[in-house]
This record gives structure tokens, sequence and C-alpha cells, in this order.
């Protein structure tokens, strides 16, 4: 099960790396540079988010992420990582695993940020192929699924570059920045193209 393969010290040694990135779990030391990160991108992320509480960056809000993480973890219900730069540890961004379904299902939602300095510098393209391996491969599920704002042409085309295909368009789906707003369903199952895959199978159709 989850529990006993993700639990206590193994979740603490996990490590993601693909290209330039690598993803871990967070951890309370983080604390600090992720406060800075999220404030000085407060005004490229929130366009996209649902509304942050006054006390969002605080460190007791912070803790209490992490307690929502570290259950989560526990349940097998969602697996969130932080996203570092390999050169120098730099915090990046965050992808996250929610609503884990096992059985008949063997899916999940993924969601992710970056913040403001690092947006369309390819980080979030890297770290996105390490969470599909890790989300298929060690997760053993078989489809991933993202949702994004309809405006929001960067995320459509990260999503796309990594190998996702748009589903459907869902009226009023999540509460974003204060208001229920549509948006364009995306997925990608297990034995689908990825990441370069993709581009050398469009090249190939349109050669």
């Amino acid at each position: 099960m989850i529990l006993s393969f993700f639990g206590g010290e193994k979740k603490r040694t996990i490590k993601l790396e693909r290209g330039r990135v690598f993803l871990r779990p967070a951890r309370v030391s983080d604390w600090r540079d992720w406060a800075e990160l999220r404030d000085r991108s407060r005004d490229f992320l929130s366009p996209w988010e649902p509304t942050w509480p006054n006390d969002a960056l605080s460190r007791q809000a912070y803790r209490r992420r992490l307690r929502q993480y570290d259950y989560e973890w526990e349940q097998g219900t969602g697996f969130s990582f932080f996203v570092f730069a390999r050169e120098d540890d730099q915090l990046l961004g965050g992808i996250s695993f929610s609503n884990v379904r096992r059985g008949v299902a063997q899916t999940a939602s993924l969601g992710y940020w970056v913040g403001k300095p690092y947006a369309r510098q390819g980080y979030m393209s890297e770290a996105l192929l390490a969470a599909l391996e890790f989300g298929f491969d060690r997760l053993g599920l078989h489809r991933l699924e993202a949702a994004c704002l309809v405006n929001n042409e960067a995320s459509q085309g990260l999503l796309r570059k990594s190998g996702f295909s748009k589903q459907g368009y869902a009226r009023q789906y999540l509460r974003i920045d204060g208001r229920w707003q549509d948006h364009l369903l995306f997925e990608i199952l297990r034995n689908d193209p990825r990441g370069a895959a993709v581009a050398k199978s469009t090249l190939k159709t349109s050669a």
C-alpha cells in the first residue's frame, strides 16, 4: 500500500530529477524561501489560484499546509512536491497530485505553480515530466488529469508540450481568484507519448 512504501523515512528520501530541476517533498525549513517566492510572485500567481487568505504566507499557515501534505501522503490521496534548480537548490515552484483515485480508475489530478522570476524558462516543463514519471511509474496510475483557465495560454502550452490532450470544457469548474470560472480539461494516459516524443510525433504527422 502507499502508506508502507512512501511513509516515514521513505518519503523524506524521495528526490525526482529531470534536466535542470529536482523535486522533493516540502520541509519545515523551506518556509522562508517559499514565502518569499510566493510574495514576490503574488500578482503573477493570484489570477490563476484560489483567493489567498490574509495569513497565506505566515509560518503557521505553512505548517498547516505541511500537515495536510503529510496526511495526504499517509492516506495515499495526494503527493505534493517543491521544485528546485539542481544548480543551486533555488526554489522554483511546486507540483501536486491530488484526489488520487484507485480501484477501477487509477487516476489523479495534477496542479502546479512556478514563481514569476522562473516562468517561461522551461523549468516547469522538466518538472512536469519528472512528475509524470512518478505518477505512472512509481504510483502505478493509468491516467492523469489537469485543468486550466481558458485564458491561461501558457499553461495550455505546457500541458500540450508534455503530452496532455484537451478533453473538454467545464463551465464554472473551480472558484479561482474569488469567482467560479470556466476551465479546459486535459488528460494524459500512461502509454501516451511525453515530452520529446510528442515533438517527434508532431514532426512526423506534419511531414
